[in-house]
């Protein structure tokens, strides 16, 4: 794709990166046909192709409106078109630069600057959040239906970690929303990886990932966040630690792109950069180990959800079901895997009516092999598929766990 950009966006820290991404594009089209919001509205602006020509005519000069804005909003940055795409367009990194140009030039209506920054200020604070989640759950059934979903149905509370006791040794992120709505998530898989013969060292200055920040209008913030994990790890990452385990795929994307977002910041270039290729899945550290020492056997019948975050963005597709099906796991086929569930981080809050579209179009697929159980591996994925009242939505470790001997 041919493009000039504008005197105004030559001066963007990052407009050789937008020029290069935008003429990588060949106008294929190959990106709609697996775009979830193209697919529910039909509209091309509501496309990655589309989006990509409204983020050139922005960068090139042309006027910036709350159309342009709303298009770009639609989009739930699932990367299937990345997938998809045969001239590899980095398309995320693409919108991200738009949407900074847009934002600063469109100014948001006043419910939606509250909505966004009351998100920002509730979700990546843990504390808050929970205090949230358990006077929700008191107050449940006075609640609009639009807050009953979010809530939690079932909480399964954590069972006791295991002590530090082994020379291997990795981080991981607690996160900021899951302890709340699947508190024995990260227990379950300090639990796995104590029987593989690895400790979960804490971090407890580590804090949100910075994704919400960077998705809602506020990137500074949210590379700030990833400088204040950056502190918190380096110490254990310099004694040593292995890995920087996600067990939310969404998290894990975002590390993975610290050395990316960061690599022109003089003090945080180099430890963002160690930090991201230490950052792993817990599928990734997983599948090296030895995990027929485990004993796990199970044949209960799962449908696996594979998040967006981990299939498109992490590229490891077909990894969690090579774990589950090796000790017995019924892994039912579902349709059309590709497509996203709707959560895509705050998107389900900012954008409702989509989101609960795809939720219900997900649900049906995963539940065409009438599983006992649906599993997913991303927090967001597992809260929304879940609000809908149907099959049971857990996270993957936790039934590992629960299979162990």
């Amino acid at each position: 794709m041919q493009t000039t950009l504008s005197e105004h966006a030559r001066q963007l820290p990052r407009a050789e990166e937008a020029e290069s991404i935008l003429r990588t594009c060949v106008h294929c089209g190959f990106c709609n046909a697996t775009c979830p919001t193209y697919q529910l509205l039909g509209d091309e602006l509501d496309g990655p192709r589309g989006r990509i020509y409204l983020i050139k005519q922005v960068l090139e000069g042309n006027e910036v409106t709350q159309k342009t804005q709303q298009h770009l909003d639609r989009c739930l940055s699932c990367r299937n078109c990345e997938t998809t795409c045969p001239s590899g367009v980095d398309y995320h990194n693409l919108l991200d630069i738009g949407r900074a140009v847009v934002d600063a030039a469109v100014p948001r209506s006043l419910g939606q600057r509250l909505l966004r920054e009351g998100v920002r200020a509730v979700v990546p604070n843990p504390g808050l959040f929970k205090g949230l989640v358990s006077s929700g759950q008191i107050f449940r059934a006075l609640l609009p239906n639009t807050l009953q979903v979010k809530l939690p149905r079932n909480v399964h509370p954590p069972k006791p970690r295991p002590t530090i006791r082994h020379t291997r040794h990795v981080l991981m992120l607690e996160g900021c929303v899951q302890p709340s709505l699947s508190p024995n998530t990260n227990a379950a898989t300090a639990r796995v990886l104590d029987r593989l013969g690895i400790s979960v060292t804490p971090a407890s200055e580590a804090g949100c990932c910075g994704a919400v920040d960077y998705h809602l209008d506020a990137q500074a913030a949210g590379l700030d966040r990833a400088r204040r994990n950056i502190d918190a790890w380096w110490p254990s990452i310099e004694n040593g630690a292995e890995a920087i385990v996600q067990t939310a795929s969404g998290c894990g994307a975002f590390i993975k792109e610290y050395g990316h977002l960061l690599s022109n910041d003089p003090a945080y270039a180099d430890k963002a950069k160690k930090v991201s290729a230490l950052a792993r899945d817990l599928v990734e550290v997983l599948r090296d180990e030895p995990l027929d020492k485990l004993g796990v056997e199970s044949c209960q019948r799962l449908a696996f959800h594979c998040p967006c975050t981990l299939q498109h963005a992490q590229k490891l597709g077909g990894a969690v079901e090579a774990i589950l099906t090796s000790p017995g796991f019924n892994l039912t086929a579902v349709p059309d895997s590709p497509l996203c569930c709707g959560s895509a981080g705050t998107y389900s809050i900012t954008q409702p009516e989509l989101p609960r579209q795809l939720r219900d179009n997900k649900l049906n697929a995963l539940e065409s092999g009438h599983p006992e159980v649906i599993v997913t591996a991303n927090i967001g994925c597992q809260s929304h598929l879940d609000g809908a009242g149907r099959t049971p939505v857990r996270h993957w470790i936790e039934l590992v766990e629960a299979a162990l001997p």
